[in-house]
């Protein structure tokens, strides 16, 4: 990926905050769904804010429609045929994985492949591959149209 505001924005954090390089493949599946559940939420926000001003409650309902199990369940079938076999085995330890919490108004079925989504999403932030990363939330935010 050319190395722009993101690159630089990365690497300013790292130096800051003396941040050591991570191997991403090191971290358990939940681990990797905590930092991916929130670089996509922050993406998501990212486009719905993109759309214009409004007002908060608006902007919260435009976002956790797209970030709730269940759309990112959806979203999981349709990415599913373009992920590499590494990228495959990442999302089916987030998806194997038990958690500790409950699936909230979701069904368990979409609970655990939201949470492989979010592993996948957290491992291709961790290796730094955010054109791949945006790429599938890209194909998969098609797929909720």
């Amino acid at each position: 990926m050319e190395k722009g505001v993101v690159w630089q924005f990365d690497s300013y954090m790292q130096e800051i905050f003396q941040m050591k390089e991570v191997d991403p493949g090191t971290y358990s599946p939940l681990t990797l769904a905590y930092i991916g559940d929130s670089i996509y939420d922050l993406v998501i926000k990212s486009l719905v804010v993109n759309e214009g001003n409004k007002q908060v409650q608006k902007l919260h309902k435009a976002t956790s429609t797209l970030v709730q199990a269940s759309a990112q369940s959806k979203m999981m079938r349709r990415m599913q045929e373009h992920l590499t076999e590494e990228e495959h085995a990442v999302f089916k330890r987030g998806r194997n994985t038990k958690s500790v919490s409950p699936a909230k108004n979701q069904s368990i079925t979409d609970y655990r492949r939201a949470t492989g989504f979010e592993a996948l999403m957290g491992y291709l932030y961790l290796k730094k591959e955010w054109k791949r990363m945006l790429d599938l939330i890209k194909i998969g935010l098609e797929s909720l149209e």
